[in-house]
């Protein structure tokens, strides 16, 4: 009797039809398919091979250039490495590595500032990304997941790449005996190059480097225990001294001169550990321990002084208007967060037979916050203080308001906070024949409880796929859930600075269908895939977006609602190299306190974008990528303190060209001849990438400037880099 080796996720058992059901009718005896649960698995919703992470052309050293380029992910700047999925925003994703959740700064305002992401692309094995309908046994968010698996190297390596960037070093080993797994992984980041390429004249000086281990060690064939470490620190430092920008319409084009004075210096310093404990007594049970701990350290300093100029240019000469706006602003901050994260988890899973597996999973944590903020911002006018422009009373041109001078706005918190969460889940998934038709399940709940808002959250969650009979080659998918995300420091705290403990948690029902279609065009393989999806939200927390950070009004007032559809042609457009199409659509809604629907700050709309591998085929060591993307404009959002009722417009259409090119010089397992210097070489290759090829100058978010004497706010566009060029050099050993 035929038996069939496969490799299976333990992540998201739904999926497995893509290969299991490849077989001709009749062919399979069900119960004698056997699964190497032992490896990591390949098969999944969305599969992100990690050498391509690695070769792509990336301004962040993560993953996210790539998972830009799926369908489902929304796009406004190249030098973030978060990312919004199906109109959710940067808060709502959940990562994972090694089956523990990892948390990112929360002080982060602009892509300028970010550092190091804490994934990193070089020691990973497996990377797997869920926009949406996930089982129980991952946690509590809106939007997607990330789940990253460290790898366990086999023997000797040291690879590294330098670049004009930074670089990164990886070293791993293991014993003789094979017990005992090292990887070790150090990078260093310095954009200053691309950041200059932006419209402001400044001068910047953004450093970050990390350190990263994973080290395994098999006691026995039984007991094995491991540990992941982190270490990160970002600094941000930039001295602005003008900046020129021209925006508006083509009948009515305005510029904005701005001389500065001051400085602004940050710093990010961030330490995880992980500690687990394995433990397979058979080939049924596979249990486990983890102990983690997340600390972050985070400071938001500056003092910066501002005098602005808005004038309407002359479409005809391009003159600017005589009569000029003048005004002046000063903006400060000394924000400080110290948020340390602890916790235990155990997961199990039992094999009840070899089609069905039970899985469950109990956590507690306890988070620790201490929150000092100090901010401020004022307006002023030929030496008058402006009053805000959130006041109880719009005062007109000649009219005076007799009340006492105010700033702009000013926030003045100090928080502490602590927290205890508990969560668990159960699942179930089987899969079995229906008739002809292959299927499998999977279905659970899972459940969380906060004691500082005393809210018990259930959450049961369901996946269905078939392959139908007659037609092996499609596979149809449904998901179904009830999912919360809890609220973290940052949902807690209101644009004011006040924390609001009777936050409850953001719900949100999916119901997301697709279709797998596997087809050979040019005598190639390939994959057509499309998904359905529809969002039901509710108690949700209005926020504004200022670049990349988030605020929340910290209340439940709002609900919302999220619907569209997403496709991606996947395959071989050329032999041996893997690329993909995507077209996407979406409509995301929110109506806060019954003023009616408005689209939330984060709707992505229409979106297109390519990832093309190619090589020459008389000289095969010569690569190009490609990475094309076209995005309809997000909403511009509103200031802070606003109402975003009356800031309904959009921001220009994003549209982006990335390539990469790369030149292989040794290759040992295609060049046996290797001797002198090049004998110690496994690989060696030199790359150029230009980013931003048509020197596209994107729109990433608005600062707002007040014409004082009007009273009317301008939103000017912080647009996103030029065109750059970087050099690169990769080698292993």
């Amino acid at each position: 009797m035929k038996k069939v080796f496969i490799k299976v996720s333990l992540f998201n058992f739904l999926f497995l039809g893509n290969l299991l059901f490849s077989q001709e009718k009749g062919k399979i005896d069900l119960p004698e398919i056997t699964f190497q649960a032992d490896e990591q698995e390949k098969i999944y919703v969305e599969e992100i091979d990690p050498e391509m992470a690695k070769n792509a052309p990336t301004l962040t050293g993560s993953f996210t250039d790539i998972l830009k380029t799926l369908p489902y992910v929304s796009v406004n700047t190249e030098l973030s490495s978060q990312y919004m999925v199906r109109g959710g925003n940067y808060d709502e994703n959940l990562v994972y590595v090694n089956g523990i959740q990892v948390y990112k700064p929360q002080l982060i305002r602009s892509g300028q500032q970010e550092g190091l992401n804490f994934l990193n692309p070089n020691m990973a094995a497996n990377v797997n990304f869920i926009p949406g309908g996930w089982e129980a046994k991952y946690g509590d968010a809106m939007s997607s997941v990330l789940d990253v698996i460290y790898r366990n190297p086999s023997q000797f390596e040291l690879s590294s790449q330098l670049s004009l960037m930074g670089g990164n070093l990886t070293f791993g080993t293991t014993s003789k005996n094979k017990k005992l797994s090292v990887l070790l992984g150090a990078r260093y980041l310095n954009r200053n190059l691309i950041i200059n390429s932006l419209d402001t004249d400044s001068e910047f000086n953004p450093q970050s480097y990390d350190i990263q281990t994973n080290i395994n060690y098999k006691i026995n064939h039984r007991w094995s225990v491991g540990f992941i470490g982190n270490f990160n620190n970002t600094l941000f430092e930039q001295i602005p001294h003008t900046r020129e920008t021209n925006f508006g319409t083509l009948k009515r084009p305005i510029s904005l001169s701005i001389y500065y004075r001051g400085n602004e210096k940050d710093r990010f310093n961030t330490k995880f550990g992980a500690f687990s404990t394995h433990f397979t007594p058979n080939n049924n049970w596979n249990l486990s321990l983890d102990l983690f701990t997340y600390h972050t350290i985070e400071q938001e300093y500056f003092d910066i002084e501002g005098a602005y100029l808005i004038r309407e240019i002359n479409p005809e000469t391009g003159d600017a208007s005589p009569s000029l706006e003048i005004g002046g602003q000063i903006d400060h901050a000394r924000n400080d967060l110290d948020m340390l994260v602890a916790g235990v988890q155990h997961r199990g899973k039992y094999k009840i037979d070899k089609n069905t597996n039970l899985e469950w999973g109990i956590s507690a944590q306890k988070e620790s916050m201490r929150d000092l903020q100090n901010e401020w911002q004022m307006i002023d006018s030929a030496g008058y203080n402006i009053r805000p422009n959130h006041s109880e009373k719009l005062f007109l041109p000649g009219e005076v308001n007799k009340g006492d001078l105010k700033l702009n706005y000013a926030i003045n918190a100090k928080n502490e906070l602590t927290a205890n969460r508990y969560t668990a889940y159960s699942q179930w998934s089987k899969k079995f024949f229906w008739n002809d038709a292959k299927v499998l399940f999977n279905a659970g709940a899972r459940a969380t409880y906060s004691d500082l808002n005393k809210e018990l959250n259930i959450s049961p969650r369901m996946l269905f796929a078939i392959r139908p009979d007659w037609v092996t080659s499609q596979l149809f998918r449904f998901s179904a859930g009830y999912y919360v995300q809890p609220p973290f420091y940052k949902e807690l705290k209101n644009p004011y600075g006040v924390i609001n403990k009777e936050v409850k948690s953001q719900k949100s029902i999916h119901f997301i269908a697709g279709h797998d279609y596997e087809f050979l065009m040019w005598e190639r393989p390939f994959k057509f895939t499309t998904e359905i999806y529809y969002k039901n939200m509710t108690d949700i927390n209005p926020y504004y977006i200022e670049n990349v950070r988030v605020r929340y009004t910290a209340e439940n007032n709002a609900i919302g609602r999220a619907y569209g559809i997403d496709t991606r042609l996947y395959g071989e457009f050329i032999p041996g190299s893997d690329s993909w199409l995507s077209l996407s659509y979406a409509k995301v809604q929110q109506n806060i306190d019954g003023q009616g629907w408005i689209a939330r700050p984060t709707e992505p709309r229409l979106k297109a974008s390519l990832f093309f591998q190619d090589y020459m085929p008389i000289y095969p060591s010569l690569k190009v990528n490609v990475n094309l993307i076209y995005a309809s404009g997000l909403p511009n959002g509103a200031p802070l303190f606003t109402n975003p009722y009356e800031y309904t417009n959009y921001l220009p259409d994003y549209k982006r060209v990335d390539i990469g090119l790369s030149k292989i010089i040794i290759d040992a397992d295609k060049d046996k001849k290797l001797n002198g210097f090049f004998s110690g070489f496994k690989t060696l290759s030199v790359g150029l990438d230009v980013f931003n090829v048509f020197d596209i100058r994107n729109t990433v978010s608005n600062q707002w400037v007040r014409d004082v004497n009007t009273a009317t706010v301008y939103g000017v566009p912080n647009r996103t880099t030029g065109r750059f060029y970087n050099l690169n050099v990769n080698m292993s050993f």
